[in-house]
């Protein structure tokens, strides 16, 4: 049953995941991860090439490069151990299998392997990774609207995500966010982003550094009273990033959404029988009609017999 369950779900959502690969960088990226079988297996190629087999046929692969697509492949499932999205796994996958394709033409020919690796960074320098276009209930701030949004009402509790479109982690944690958006959003919870890869002097301002080696992309930061209340990953005191990972359960957990929501909905709801509570300056007051004398009814009824 374990291994049934993520079955179904992979058949369920494979309409959606065919569109998503079947765009131009993953259709590039999965060429450029065959580029070193293509060559080793095409007929009137591979005979050129040189081998070490003993049998001398160079259109099969040797014992050495076997055993360096076995290590990679080790690589690859390890790290995708801690791939929390289809797109970390998909984009583990392509990065090791570059790898092991410069580690392989170099093996086999310096040229062919100088050849491939200006192809990668050709590549990585001219295309990137498609950005998340689901649903979402998500606010995007520039360098001056996300001070004025954070200071416009101290009762909204703000999540913010500090992002740069460069950054792989940025780009795969994308639609856990967009997700989480979706199911916490209210008039009390809201979700924003910054890119800060584009505005330099929010970086500065909030503490995440830009830097790959920092390891704070993306870094998520809970404003109460327009005040910051905790960060993750949180940064020691040398300015490192403490390892943290960035799963829809964490995420949950660390910043009690369950909570957090609740708390939000009441005050939309007071939020809401404010705005349709009407004001008394809106309406003149109504007079009340005053009740008859006991006299008046009297002479009324006298007169009314009088008649008859």
């Amino acid at each position: 049953m374990a291994l049934l369950t993520p079955l179904f779900a992979f058949l369920y959502h494979l309409p959606q995941v065919y569109k998503w690969l079947l765009k131009p960088y993953y259709i590039a990226s999965l060429f450029m991860c065959l580029a070193f079988l293509f060559i080793r297996k095409t007929p009137g190629i591979c005979e050129h090439l040189s081998t070490q087999r003993e049998d001398g046929d160079s259109c099969e692969f040797d014992w050495r490069e076997v055993e360096i697509l076995m290590f990679l492949s080790a690589i690859v499932m390890m790290k995708n151990r801690r791939a929390i999205t289809v797109e970390q796994h998909v984009g583990n996958i392509i990065l090791f299998c570059k790898v092991a394709n410069v580690i392989l033409f170099f093996r086999l020919d310096i040229r062919l392997g100088l050849l491939y690796l200006t192809l990668c960074i050709v590549f990585l320098m001219i295309c990137k990774p498609p950005l998340y276009m689901g649903p979402e209930y998500i606010k995007y701030f520039n360098d001056k609207t996300i001070d004025e949004e954070l200071e416009k009402d101290h009762r909204v509790t703000w999540i913010v995500e500090f992002f740069a479109n460069w950054s792989p982690e940025c780009q795969s944690f994308a639609s856990v966010y967009a997700d989480l958006s979706l199911k916490y959003n209210c008039a009390g919870l809201k979700f924003g982003k910054v890119d800060i890869g584009r505005y330099s002097e929010v970086s500065k301002k909030y503490k995440v550094s830009t830097s790959p080696l920092s390891k704070q992309l993306p870094s998520l930061v809970l404003f109460q009273g327009g005040k910051e209340v905790m960060r993750r990953p949180q940064v020691d005191k040398k300015g490192r990033a403490v390892s943290w990972t960035f799963t829809e359960e964490n995420i949950i957990r660390e910043f009690n959404l369950n909570e957090l929501y609740q708390k939000s909905k009441k005050l939309s709801k007071t939020k809401g029988e404010k705005n349709e509570r009407p004001s008394e300056s809106q309406f003149a007051p109504v007079p009340e009609e005053e009740e008859p004398e006991a006299e008046t009814i009297s002479a009324m009824d006298t007169e009314s017999k009088k008649d008859k």
